[in-house]
């Protein structure tokens, strides 16, 4: 059955109003869903519920509770529940959740590998942006740029026409885009939070994504909405980062210069990356090379093979397709 269904059962199987960690707990113990090891099953089933309220599904109802949480119930159940019950005259449920097999999980940060060497796949070199290195050293800084950079060359094949380009105009030899990662994004709040964070950190590049290893599958059609809205590209990330998919393009737009000009102010890295980018534009014919690798070393590792990809999920509790 799908997560839904078992969320469904369990309502009905429970008989009695009940919050979302007893719900995921009788889905377990019946193993009714096999969750994915490693991430927060939990909270998707968690997001679910509301997606039931909120997209007027009448088979499920929730009550407010003591401290904001909510209950839930079936709606044919609604008799055997009582009318006590039902007019808020109840304490707040609390249920431990059930111990899963997977005792570590993996970071945001662990994912950067993986979109890198998917980057790279690409023809794109990336950087990470640490955002705790920039002046100030705030978490206000997370919404002033990006987890990671990236540019693109255009690959012209003979020396007149890679000539002719740059003496009409050397910003269209390049695109730079801008990449804000998530771990899993399960509900609408969710989305909309990491969606316009990823909208102000990107305003400066010609291309803006956000980046997240899963997205849940109730929340296409307003990614889809937020997209054609905003113009920010959506990235699904992958174990096998040659896998991932651009689940939504992003909307070209010109570069921002002075947007530039203070993130490089601000963030060492990101100077050094437009320094690096700019001596790799202005190579002489002879040293392009030099200056190639110079900005290949400076950007994130990536992967080499598929061996590689493998350990490191494995070390890092990254769970893959065969998990």
């Amino acid at each position: 059955m799908t997560i839904k269904e078992a969320i469904l059962k369990s309502l009905e199987e429970i008989n009695a109003l009940t919050n979302y960690m007893e719900i995921y707990n009788h889905i377990v113990e019946n193993n009714y869903y096999e969750f994915i090891a490693g991430k927060t099953p939990a909270s998707t089933v968690s997001a679910l519920l509301g997606d039931f309220i909120r997209n007027g599904d009448t088979r499920v109802k929730r009550i407010k509770q003591d401290g904001g949480t909510y209950a839930y119930y079936l709606t044919k159940n609604e008799q055997n529940i009582g009318v006590e019950i039902l007019s808020g005259d109840t304490k707040v449920l609390t249920v431990k959740p059930v111990k899963t097999h997977k005792s570590k999980i993996y970071e945001e940060r662990d994912l950067h590998k993986l979109l890198s060497s998917y980057l790279k796949n690409t023809d794109t070199y990336s950087k990470t942006i640490f955002h705790e290195q920039s002046n100030g050293k705030d978490n206000n800084q997370i919404w002033t740029h990006p987890d990671m950079v990236g540019i693109k060359f255009l690959n012209l094949q003979t020396k007149a026409s890679q000539n002719f380009l740059k003496s009409i105009n050397r910003v269209d030899t390049f695109k730079v885009s801008s990449y804000e990662l998530k771990r899993e994004i399960n509900s609408d709040s969710e989305l909309k939070k990491a969606f316009f964070q990823a909208v102000s950190n990107s305003s400066w590049a010609n291309y803006g994504y956000l980046v997240a290893f899963e997205f849940s599958d109730s929340l296409k059609e307003e990614m889809a909405r937020l997209n054609q809205s905003f113009g920010l590209g959506i990235i699904e990330l992958n174990a096998n980062p040659y896998q991932s998919k651009v689940l939504y393009p992003s909307v070209f737009r010109d570069l921002d210069f002075k947007t530039i000009d203070k993130l490089c102010k601000m963030n060492k890295e990101f100077e050094k990356f437009i320094e690096q980018t700019e001596k790799l534009m202005t190579a002489s014919e002879k040293y392009v090379s030099g200056a190639e690798k110079e900005l290949n070393e400076f950007c994130d590792n990536y992967f080499v093979n598929d061996t590689e990809v493998e350990n490191y999920c494995k070390e890092k509790y990254i769970p893959t397709n065969e998990e």
